[in-house]
């Protein structure tokens, strides 16, 4: 209602509109907005991970069990894959690199840290560029 009255427009076709970006997965989770360190997880990583690409498909559902990795890429170049991780301290991190170098199909790892976020997650920019053109 609130988006509808804002824009002029009714609220049927607002709902319309919105269906219509659902469908077309435009909108991401909630979980999005929530900051991993308020959950106790104040350290954030990068692992690049090489792999059997044999393998790919069964490994990515075993990452996929472990908690802290909350997303992941499959890369072009030297890396297969590209893993956002969040940990307790240095030594959680150990761990979940360990539990990662346990999967079946992971042949080694990298492991960068964040230290500080420089540019967070924005969409605004694109908005702000698509809607002038």
């Amino acid at each position: 209602m609130a988006l509808a009255q804002k824009l002029g427009l009714s609220r049927n076709t607002v709902q319309a509109r919105m269906a219509q970006l659902e469908k077309k997965h435009a909108f991401l989770s909630f979980e999005r907005r929530i900051n991993p360190a308020a959950l106790g997880y104040p350290l954030t990583a990068f692992i690049t991970v090489h792999v059997q690409q044999q393998k790919l498909a069964s490994l990515s559902e075993d990452l996929a069990d472990i908690p802290e990795i909350l997303e992941g890429f499959g890369l072009t170049g030297s890396a297969d894959l590209l893993l956002r991780v969040v940990a307790l301290d240095a030594e959680d991190l150990y761990r979940i690199n360990g539990k990662i170098l346990g999967c079946d199909g992971v042949e080694r790892t990298d492991t960068a840290l964040a230290m500080r976020e420089m540019i967070p997650y924005r969409v605004q920019p694109l908005l702000g560029r698509r809607s002038g053109e």
